[in-house]
């Protein structure tokens, strides 16, 4: 059967009408929402796992865009978008999109080696060191309060009890500080605590930004480090903010601020 040329371009229109229809997934007061808008929402909530793509999730997606289409026509009918503080708002928003952008490419292009992860790890392991220690201390503002307290351990008194008065803390836990390494601490605390013996308490007062420490050490223990495959995700994301603001600040040297 031949169409006659009406019908004909009406048959036409009706097929071309179709998929373009289908670009969108609804329209609120003539303005259509695309389905692409759909689509990046759906990955975007999958991607971070809070469940996988299903006609409910779609559903629910959809009826949070036509929500927001509606809320936004509003807004703009009341003019809230000419404001100064909106404007604002808005700007520092899309500048703040743009360079996310920008970053992960840059990310994407200059990715962290499995070179450079073993590398810092085993810079880690060398300041954390192969030994912790289990140490228990009592922190007082003055140098004689240290000195008295250090007499008094001498006669017999219990570290516990005298550990109540610490400024620290730790002061109702006894002044136990739990096992760990030297790093954990300031260089006057951890240098004075690697040279006690176990069982053993400092002979004189310990000074750091802190105040005065008198410190027992109750042992000491090989570290129990992570192995390089647990933190290797830990690392690379360190050193790959590491890179990111080398870049930052390579970018802001270079460029002309008056």
């Amino acid at each position: 059967m031949i169409l006659k040329p009406a019908r004909l371009l009406l048959a036409l229109f009706a097929v071309a009408a179709v998929p373009a229809f289908a670009q969108n997934v609804a329209t609120v007061n003539g303005k259509a929402i695309p389905t692409t808008r759909l689509e990046a929402a759906v990955k975007q909530y999958v991607a971070q796992g809070k469940q996988p793509d299903s006609p409910q999730l779609r559903d629910a997606i959809k009826k949070e865009l036509i929500a927001r289409e509606v809320l936004i026509q509003e807004a703009d009918k009341q003019g809230v978008g000419t404001r100064a503080d909106v404007k604002g708002a808005l700007e520092n928003a899309r500048q703040s999109i743009i360079i996310n952008a920008m970053l992960q490419d840059y990310v994407k292009k200059n990715p962290v080696s499995d070179a450079e992860i073993k590398a810092e790890y085993d810079k880690y392991k060398a300041t954390v060191g192969d030994k912790e220690y289990h140490a228990r201390h009592i922190l007082v503002e003055t140098e004689q309060q240290a000195k008295d307290i250090i007499a008094k351990l001498k006669g017999g008194a219990k570290f516990e009890e005298l550990a109540k008065q610490s400024k620290d803390g730790s002061a109702n836990n006894g002044g136990d500080l739990d096992w760990a390494t030297p790093s954990s601490y300031v260089k006057p605390f951890s240098d004075a605590m690697v040279a006690l013996k176990d069982g053993q308490i400092t002979e004189t007062p310990v000074k750091s930004q802190f105040g005065y420490h008198v410190i027992k050490l109750e042992g000491s223990r090989a570290a129990k480090l992570p192995g390089l495959e647990e933190v290797k995700g830990q690392v690379a994301e360190a050193l790959t903010q590491k890179k990111v603001a080398a870049y930052r600040d390579e970018l802001v040297k270079k460029a002309k601020v008056q």
